[in-house]
């Protein structure tokens, strides 16, 4: 036996679409559960979060920019820009050609919250994957880069 949970060898596609959909979601919640209980300040809303991700990934990005990544409302955006600035997590620079447009970029604090959570949460998954076997392990590990390329495709698709 090689450590690995019971599957069948070759499963199809719904068979996994089924299985992702039950786990995926369970597995983020306890994520979030597990970074709530171990932060000292309270986790942010999933769309500031989403956000404060998007523009530490792209420093300089506009709200339209955000807008069509995060494929929300120009509008909703713009009110995530303002909590978020008025928290002192999100800064605006006005643009030297238009003035309309403003450019964001994460604060330090902000950085430093985002790196808190995905700490936590890194710290709270290497745990629970130290009590699997070693082929569960393995098997998660290989299933990393096809896990990446799902997400891809699930983005460029929804973004069509």
């Amino acid at each position: 036996m090689t450590g690995i949970s019971a599957a069948p060898p070759s499963q199809g596609v719904d068979q996994v679409a089924v299985g992702l959909v039950a786990c995926l979601p369970t597995l983020n919640r306890y994520v979030k559960q597990s970074i709530d209980r171990r932060l000292p300040h309270l986790r942010l809303p999933e769309r500031q979060l989403a956000l404060l991700q998007y523009v530490a990934e792209h420093d300089g990005a506009t709200v339209h920019q955000a807008a069509g990544a995060l494929r929300m409302m120009p509008n909703n955006v713009s009110a995530l820009v303002t909590r978020l600035t008025e928290a002192g997590l999100l800064e605006r620079h006005q643009d030297d050609t238009d003035r309309r447009v403003a450019h964001l970029r994460v604060t330090t604090k902000a950085r430093q919250r985002i790196a808190q959570a995905e700490d936590v949460a890194a710290r709270q998954l290497a745990a629970a994957l130290r009590t699997l076997t070693d082929g569960d392990r393995d098997a998660l590990g290989s299933a990393l880069g096809a896990l990446e390329a799902l997400t891809r495709r699930l983005r460029d698709h929804s973004a069509a």
